[in-house]
């Protein structure tokens, strides 16, 4: 339950209170789903929003403990951005996303909120931003197709080195000579 909202009415005899709750359930393996519900009471309110958030879960993709890239979720006002993490950042969010992106099972994430920060508008505009998430699998699976994976961190940083710095003496010449020559060669 991530909030309770009073409401009330005044009528000829005082006030007549009703109840409206935010709920976020989850499976912590992906699946996650919000519900918003209104009844007279606390407990009948609850009731709802859970039944609403059991119809309305969804599945993520994933990859590890935090989000495959970047995603911007937009609802009304509110817009979320959600950036991947690498692994030990834990969860840096509000309250309103955190609730999503620990019950969809990401341990890893940076958020960032911008514009309404009602609760309601933030839970829904980062239940946006988690299901614009797509993997290489679901990917191939929705083109039909085999995708080149891309190379590993360790292999870029090998393969974008030249071994050093240029100290201005003419390294920078020898090289773009040797360039021009296997140029005119082939």
């Amino acid at each position: 339950m991530l909030k309770i909202n009073r409401c009330a009415k005044v009528v000829k005899g005082g006030r007549r209170f009703s109840f409206s709750a935010l709920v976020v359930i989850g499976d912590r393996k992906g699946r996650v789903g919000v519900g918003f519900g209104k009844a007279n009471e606390v407990p009948s309110s609850v009731d709802k929003a859970v039944k609403d958030a059991r119809k309305n879960l969804v599945r993520l993709s994933l990859k590890g403990t935090t989000i495959p890239h970047e995603a911007l979720g937009v609802f009304r006002a509110s817009r979320v951005q959600l950036l991947p993490a690498s692994p030990g950042t834990g969860i840096i969010a509000g309250a309103a996303v955190r609730a999503v992106a620990e019950l969809a099972g990401v341990k890893d994430i940076l958020t960032k909120s911008v514009g309404n920060n009602n609760p309601v508008n933030l839970v829904k505009a980062g239940l946006d931003g988690f299901t614009q998430l797509r993997n290489f699998e679901d990917i191939e699976r929705v083109r039909g197709v085999s995708l080149p994976r891309p190379a590993s961190k360790d292999a870029r940083k090998g393969a974008g080195k030249s071994g050093g710095k240029s100290d201005g003496k003419g390294s920078d010449k020898a090289a773009s000579a040797a360039t021009a020559e296997a140029g005119t060669e082939g």
